[in-house]
């Protein structure tokens, strides 16, 4: 039971509340897992990260091996549960975010009624003023002012303290910004701020390409549309009709789509001779395989790979963040304290597995530290119809077929196409499930090893909606279908080689 308190008047109204690992069941007896537990169990059982990783995370975060392993292991599960919280909770939503060297997750609410919905899930809970709605309202109409804010570097959401933030090299300058906006003052915090964000040119980010033999850049992400292969990169890279060739010299492809100023995204498709795969050049971390797209809370551990820094670490500082460059304002921008240099520019940003942007541009350097921006991969993937590539593996050359079908309910899984699998050759096999609307169904490829399956691969965003593309050995596969929330009927389609 939650005691009431007095708080002196102009202090934030915060209340924060520890949540057990588990929940009672209702009616006694063994106690149930909460939703949290059982993500961080899944995210557990995933396998353990590679020791480059954790030695990155180690010296950038400056926590220990254990620590990391924790943070990886809580984000995950974080960035699985905050879905189903943000449904739950509705308008009375506050934002949720990750805290301390594990990352501990915790989920404001302005609804003091909804304080034991974030508790039963195994969350840590904070009550605020405004919900995360309101303040995203602000934030949009200081995105509407016209022009380019002089001296108004950069303006966020700040989930943790509950405000938007509006950073400030010249006083007058933001003064002006807020009247111009008609934002309601009382929900802004302005900070003073020596940066100068810049967008950040003749660069690569996991692989090197050029553009019209003029200027270098980075591949963000393999993406694919239709029968189509291509990357994902920064907007200020190029413009549509511009050729591109690679690392080595030979002729690319062309880009296809690009937005700059205001954003800052583009897409190339490639020629024949390129082969989009879901993975990251992550430099001293190795190659980084690429499962997903899940945005991962603020607060969380994010890496970004480039060709002039190689591979560094940091942390999610806020989402939807603007930013006024030289050529005009950006919007919707990821912040992280993550450091770039030029030459960094449309690398690849990624949380554990998660594809999360390509960078856009940001101050300081990584002797000294700084702030780096990038733009969310999923804004380019829905703009452009794009598939993200995942799994490591290649793009398809044709649609899934073999199609099963069932129906679960919350929490139920099954095997497709059966409890026994299937036989597959040596190869690539892609697997497709399309499940209710509203709901998040999850897959996991398993491969028989005598008498136990292992997990090989998975897709398990918030969406009901997964592809995995796995490049394995001979043998024997299933697929479980795990309806983590939500019910109704699935199918599923199966491409084996």
């Amino acid at each position: 039971m939650l005691r009431r308190r007095t708080m002196t008047a102009g202090l934030a109204l915060a209340l924060a509340l520890s949540a057990p690992a588990v929940a009672q069941a209702a009616t006694g007896g063994e106690p149930t897992p909460s939703a949290f537990a059982t993500a961080k169990a899944q995210a557990a059982a995933a396998g353990k990260p590679a020791p480059a990783l954790i030695d990155a995370m180690k010296r950038d975060l400056k926590i220990t091996g254990e620590q990391a392993t924790a943070r990886l292991i809580n984000e995950a599960a974080a960035a699985k549960v905050e879905p189903l919280l943000r449904r739950q909770l509705g308008d009375g939503w506050g934002g949720g975010w990750v805290t301390g060297p594990t990352s501990d997750f915790v989920v404001a609410t302005s609804d003091s009624k909804k304080i034991t919905t974030i508790a039963k899930a195994g969350v840590e809970a904070k009550l605020v003023k405004h919900s995360l709605a309101s303040l995203e309202a602000v934030r949009a109409k200081l995105d509407a002012v016209t022009g380019t804010p002089k001296g108004v570097p950069s303006w966020y959401v700040d989930v943790k303290n509950n405000t938007v933030v509006v950073q400030a090299g010249e006083p007058a300058a933001a003064e002006a910004f807020l009247k111009a906006s008609g934002a309601d003052r009382s929900l802004i915090r302005v900070e003073a701020s020596t940066e100068h964000p810049r967008p950040l040119y003749d660069v690569r980010g996991g692989d090197a390409y050029y553009i019209a033999n003029r200027a270098r850049c980075s591949v963000g992400f393999s993406v694919t549309r239709g029968y189509e292969g291509g990357f994902a990169s920064a907007g200020h890279c190029g413009n549509p009709g511009d050729p591109t060739s690679g690392s080595n010299g030979v002729a690319q492809g062309t880009f296809q789509g690009s937005s700059f100023p205001g954003n800052d995204y583009s897409w190339v498709a490639v020629d024949s001779n390129w082969t989009p795969t879901g993975v990251v050049n992550g430099y001293s971390n190795g190659i980084v395989p690429v499962d997903g797209s899940a945005d991962t809370p603020v607060g969380s551990s994010i890496c970004r790979a480039g060709s002039t820094t190689g591979w560094h670490c940091g942390t999610l500082q806020a989402r939807n963040a603007s930013v006024t460059y030289p050529e005009g304002t950006i919007t919707g921008l990821g912040r992280t304290t993550v450091c770039a240099e030029p030459g960094d520019s449309g690398g690849s940003y990624i949380s554990g597995s998660q594809a999360q942007g390509v960078t856009s541009g940001g101050s300081g350097d990584c002797t000294y530290g700084g702030t780096t921006y990038f733009q969310p991969i999923n804004e380019i993937l829905q703009v452009y119809g794009l598939t993200l590539v995942t799994g490591g593996g290649n793009p398809p050359s044709t649609a899934c077929q073999s199609a099963y079908s069932g129906s679960l309910t919350s929490s139920q899984s099954a095997y497709q196409p059966s409890s026994a699998g299937y036989t597959a050759a040596a190869g690539e096999q892609r697997i497709c499930l399309q499940g209710p609307s509203g709901a998040d169904y999850d897959i996991y490829l398993q491969k028989r090893n005598g008498s136990t399956w292992t997990d090989v691969a998975s897709g398990t965003t918030a969406s009901s909606d997964e592809t995995i593309v796995y490049n394995g050995s001979a043998g024997t596969y299933r697929v479980r279908v795990l309806a983590y929330s939500g019910s109704g009927s699935y199918t599923l389609g199966v491409v084996k080689p």
